[in-house]
This record gives structure tokens, sequence and C-alpha cells, in this order.
């Protein structure tokens, strides 16, 4: 082989083998840029407010018995009568009191032949009046003074039925943003405080999840008091 015939393979050896080496420490720090932008954390973020009920549901039950349904008919509307006028009487609207046909049964028919025996009314009607109200204190007052009734010989059973009074919560959606601003803001803090103890910083927001709004009672005896929580999800990249 000439001399000029082997510089000549020696260069292209060399220029092959830096290119090879190039090429190895591109890819490696390719590679390691990908990792170092995969690093993340995901953590979450709470945020909690209390609020007051701002609708009620309060469903008035009684029941009237008798052996003659003419009878019945005319208890159920006295009673019903009676009901409003204390309703009214609290200073609340008639557009905010609704009333039910009332649910008739008939002893009679109940009865197993041969076993028991007949009870004193044949028909009981069990009927009620819902009052819909924003009058949150009034609400509670006139619940408070319901015992004024029983002089208008009016008994109130519903709660023996499972009919509660509801205190509601309906407006969530004007707080939400507030909310969910608030609990991304304390999952940062929580990624923030896990970057400093891996000696690292909090980067971009990776992906974020929200989680539901729960309303539920402060308490047993405070239904009319309400907590309302949410937890956000978010992961953050971290950088060195």
């Amino acid at each position: 082989m000439e001399r000029s015939q082997f510089w000549s393979s020696a260069v292209s050896g060399i220029a092959i083998g830096v290119g090879v080496c190039v090429a190895g420490l591109s890819m490696s720090h390719a590679l390691f840029e990908a990792r170092s932008s995969a690093r993340s954390v995901s953590v979450k973020g709470l945020a909690e407010r209390e609020v007051g009920a701002d609708l009620v549901v309060w469903p008035l039950t009684f029941e009237s018995m008798s052996n003659d349904l003419n009878d019945l008919q005319t208890q159920v509307e006295t009673k019903r009568l009676a009901i409003r006028r204390y309703l009214e009487a609290a200073g609340f609207d008639g557009a905010e009191i609704s009333q039910s046909a009332p649910r008739i049964r008939d002893t009679q028919s109940e009865v197993v032949y041969g076993q028991g025996t007949a009870p004193k009314f044949r028909y009981i009607a069990q009927a009620t009046l819902t009052l819909r109200t924003n009058k949150i204190t009034v609400v509670k007052e006139a619940i408070e003074k319901a015992g004024d009734l029983i002089g208008k010989g009016v008994v109130l059973v519903g709660e023996n039925y499972g009919r509660t009074t509801e205190f509601l919560f309906t407006g969530l959606n004007e707080i939400k943003p507030a909310m969910i601003e608030e609990a991304t803001k304390n999952a940062r803090k929580a990624a923030e405080q896990f970057a400093k103890d891996s000696g690292s910083k909090v980067g971009k927001i990776r992906s974020a999840s929200q989680g539901l709004f729960t309303i539920t009672d402060r308490d047993m005896n405070s239904p009319d008091r309400k907590n309302v929580r949410v937890v956000t999800t978010v992961e953050y990249y971290l950088n060195d």
C-alpha cells in the first residue's frame, strides 16, 4: 500500500471514530435531558370553607283519623289551614308553601282475618305541606315554636317518617374558582417543601385534576352551617 493511501485510510478512520464519539455524547446528553425533564412530584392540595345554608325545605306532615271519609277530609283541610296560617304569621309568603294530596289508608283492608283486632279508626290520612324558602333565620325560629300548632289540633309527625328538614347550600358555583385556586396554592406549597427536602426546585405543572366538591353539615346540631371541601391533585416538574 502506498504511503498516501495509508494516510488517507488513517484519517478516514479517525474521522469516523470522532463522529461516533460525538454522536454517543449527543445521545447521552439527550437521554440525560429527557430523564431530567421527566422528574416530577405529585401532591394534593386541600381547600375548606364554612358557609351558611341559603335554602330550607321544611316538610310539615300530620295525620288525621276517622271512620268517615267526609269527616276525614274536613279534618285534613282544617289542619292544612291551621299550618298555612301559622307559617304566614311567622313571615312566609303563600308562594313558599306547597301541599300534596293526602295518602289515605284503609286499615280495615289491612286486618288479617283471625289475627289481631280491628283498629279504632278505619281511615288514616297523612298529608304534608312543604315550606321552601331562603329565610333561614325565620325558619329556625318557626321550627322552635312549632309546638304552638298542638294548641290548634295539629301534631307534626314528619320526623317519624324520615321526612326531615333540609338545610341546603346552593351557592357552590360562586365559590368554586376561589377554592380551586386555594387548593392549587396549597398543593404547590407541598411540592416546594418536597423539592426543598430533595434539593430540587418546582417547575411547571405537568398535570392536574380536580376532586369532587363535598358539602356536609358542620356538626349534627348545626345543619344550617356547612363545610365545603375540595382536594386537587397536581403534578409538578422538578428542576435541579
